[in-house]
């Protein structure tokens, strides 16, 4: 019978990443994160928490629907605003009907989403590591305590770009739709045998939805020049293997998809650009669509993404920045110019 991964000895464990290494040609370090990744997966989604939480962004574009080819350390989680704040949306509307009230919903999950955290996400962690004797503590950090940190005893380190932690980051202004159950399972389960490892079955949002979140992020981005913290580079390699997969022509075709991001982030993330004017996304999404910054902004995020490249985050035969760069160009012109699509972005997925 397999022995869990938990309960084998550091030695052990050690000996097994390293054999894995070699054999699928990640990074150690990366691969023990995976399994702290897919362990934290495994925990919520084997709760009470699990009809109530979507996984979301570039994790779930690797670990799911495997478009991506770089690790993804993060879980980004939304709690359905339904669950959350019910008594604050009209008709059971998840998006506010004036500026006024979205002040008050926004209030509300600034204020109920730290505690929800911590009384209930928190212990739920908890007593599935007290069960499994996995060495870990957890800790609710973050501007509005909206991130549940999960630090593990590392057994084995990179260059430190990569944080010995697991970052749970939970938001609460949308429902996730759509969304869908999948598998997932750890990247060393395939090159190890005789070893049992965490899975999963989260509840996952659409690929397609979140290239439209990471287009408008990027978009924000090309028109402030502001980097939001490391990796951020990580959005426009995704847009590209996005690109590349053909979901980002599948994503751009559904105007109804578009409108509705656009206006969920008009509503709940308003941004204005470098010049202090408001950005408009209903506008982006429908012809003004910008995902390649200039100058300065352009630099600083090349560099990001070498410090990516450095630690072992990508794929050996990655992409370089330029190609990235060449595929968001692709992906913007066809946006901006709609009959253009089925040439320009590429193929639909079957899937």
């Amino acid at each position: 019978m397999p022995e869990s991964w938990f309960a084998l000895s550091r030695a052990d464990q050690a000996e097994a990443l390293e054999v894995a290494a070699g054999r699928t040609g990640r990074p150690a370090h990366l691969l023990e994160k995976d399994i702290w990744v897919v362990w934290a997966l495994s925990a919520i989604y084997g709760s009470a928490l699990a009809d109530t939480l979507t996984f979301k962004g570039g994790t779930s574009l690797s670990k799911v629907y495997k478009i991506i080819d770089r690790f993804s350390e993060d879980i980004d989680l939304t709690c359905d605003i339904r669950a959350l704040v019910p008594d604050l949306l009209q008709g059971g509307n998840p998006l506010p009907a004036s500026a006024s009230q979205e002040k008050k919903v926004t209030s509300a999950i600034r204020a109920r989403l730290p505690h929800w955290i911590t009384s209930t996400v928190k212990p739920v962690l908890e007593e599935v590591l007290a069960r499994s004797g996995a060495q870990a503590a957890l800790t609710v950090e973050g501007k509005d305590c909206e991130k549940l940190i999960l630090r593990y005893r590392a057994v084995k380190t990179g260059t430190g770009y990569a944080a010995s932690t697991v970052q749970l980051e939970f938001g609460a202004r949308a429902t996730g739709e759509p969304h869908h159950r999948h598998r997932v399972v750890c990247d060393i389960a395939a090159a190890l045998d005789g070893v049992e490892f965490p899975v999963a079955t989260p509840l996952v949002m659409a690929a397609e939805r979140t290239f439209w979140e990471k287009a408008s992020a990027a978009h924000v981005y090309s028109l402030q020049g502001r980097l939001r913290g490391e990796r951020y580079s990580r959005h426009w390699y995704d847009l590209a293997a996005m690109h590349t997969s053909g979901h980002a022509a599948h994503a751009a075709s559904d105007l109804t998809l578009a409108t509705a991001v656009a206006q969920h982030k008009s509503v709940f993330f308003a941004e204005k650009d470098a010049h202090g004017s408001k950005i408009d996304y209903l506008r982006a999404v429908t012809g003004r669509l910008q995902l390649v910054p200039t100058g300065a902004a352009l630099a600083a995020l090349e560099n990001d993404y070498g410090a990516m490249q450095a630690d072992g985050l990508l794929a050996l035969q990655s992409p370089s920045f330029h190609e990235i760069m060449e595929k968001c160009q692709a992906i913007q012109d066809a946006v901006n110019a709609p009959k253009q699509l089925s040439d320009s972005v590429g193929h639909r997925p079957d899937t």
